[in-house]
């Protein structure tokens, strides 16, 4: 019995053709710029989190920062998760 190879080399082909592209996009895509004034503000939050508001508008920040290990001395990694955020409202 013959195999289909027509089919499935097309098939092998209309994937190989995304897989390029997808990859060449990827590629030329420029790295963002890192800004180290916002990552010093960003290391410099207290852990937890903090709301405040008055008349111009209401700010909050949350630090979350975690070690995981995968047995109690074994390899771990840690988790930093940090957020500032502001609503402003104003009439205009």
């Amino acid at each position: 019995m013959a195999l289909p190879l027509v089919p499935t080399a097309l098939t092998a082909a209309r994937y190989a053709a995304v897989g390029i592209a997808a990859y060449s996009v990827w590629r030329a895509q420029t790295q963002p710029r890192r800004d180290q004034r916002a990552e010093d503000v960003l290391d410099d939050l207290p852990e937890g989190t903090t709301f405040q508001h008055d008349a111009e508008g209401a700010h909050g920040t949350v630090r979350w920062k975690r070690t995981v290990r995968a047995m109690k001395n074994g390899p771990g990694f840690e988790i930093d998760l940090t957020a500032l955020g502001r609503l402003r409202v104003r009439k205009v």
